[in-house]
C-alpha cells in the first residue's frame, strides 16, 4: 500500500512533469482533499464515504494540516487485515488500523499521504468490548490512522501523550468524547 516507484526522478522526466502538473489543475481547483474508501467486505452497517471525509477533514484541521492532502481508505476482513499486518508489522493477527505513510521520491510533489486499512470486523468487536459507539470507535480510528499518516506516534511515552491530546481534542469537537477513559 505504500507508494514506490522504480521509476528515476533525475533530471527532466515528463512522468514528474505530469505529475506537478496534476498537482497544479489539483490546487487551481481548489481541492484541498482527495479521498478514496474501497470496502473489501459488505458495506451495510459501515460508514459512508462522507462520514470518513468529515473525520479525515477533523483529523487535518486538528493537526494544523493546511496543504491539500489525499488519502487512501480500505474496509477490511479479518483475513485481509491479518495479512497485512503480518506482511508490513511481522504480527500475525488482525488489527484495527494500519497505517501506510507516502513514501514519493523527493522531486515528486503530491498531496498524497498515504493509505490507511481499517478491518471491520476488529473495529465492531473493539467498540463491543468496550462499550463504545460502534460509530464513535469508527470515527476515533479514523483520526488515529491520519495522524499517523501525519507523522504522530505513540511508541514513546512523551510522543503517545502529544499524540492522544491531539485525538481527544479532534474528537471532542465532533462530539464524541475521550476514547481513552475507560468505559
Amino acid at each position: 500500500m505504500t507508494r514506490r516507484s522504480p521509476v528515476s526522478f533525475a533530471g527532466a522526466d515528463p512522468v514528474r512533469d505530469a505529475f506537478d502538473r496534476g498537482l497544479q489543475k489539483h490546487r487551481a481547483q481548489g481541492a484541498l482533499l482527495q479521498i478514496h474508501v474501497g470496502y473489501a467486505v459488505s458495506r451495510k452497517g459501515l460508514p459512508a464515504p462522507i462520514s470518513f471525509r468529515r473525520w479525515v477533514e477533523a483529523a487535518l484541521r486538528g493537526a494544523r494540516r493546511r496543504r491539500p492532502a489525499e488519502l487512501a481508505i480500505r474496509i477490511v476482513d479479518a483475513d485481509e487485515g491479518r495479512a497485512l499486518n503480518r506482511d508490513y508489522r511481522s504480527k500475525d493477527y488482525a488489527t484495527n488500523v494500519l497505517s501506510f505513510p507516502a513514501e514519493l521520491p523527493p522531486a515528486i510533489h503530491l498531496p498524497l499521504i498515504g493509505d490507511l486499512a481499517i478491518c471491520a470486523p476488529v473495529v465492531a468487536h473493539e467498540a463491543s468490548e468496550q462499550g463504545k459507539a460502534l460509530r464513535d470507535h469508527w470515527a476515533h480510528l479514523t483520526v488515529h490512522g491520519v495522524l499517523h499518516l501525519l507523522g504522530y506516534d505513540h511508541v514513546v511515552e512523551a510522543e503517545a501523550e502529544v499524540m492522544e491530546r491531539l485525538e481527544t481534542g479532534i474528537l471532542a469537537r465532533l462530539g464524541i468524547a475521550d476514547p481513552y477513559l475507560p468505559s
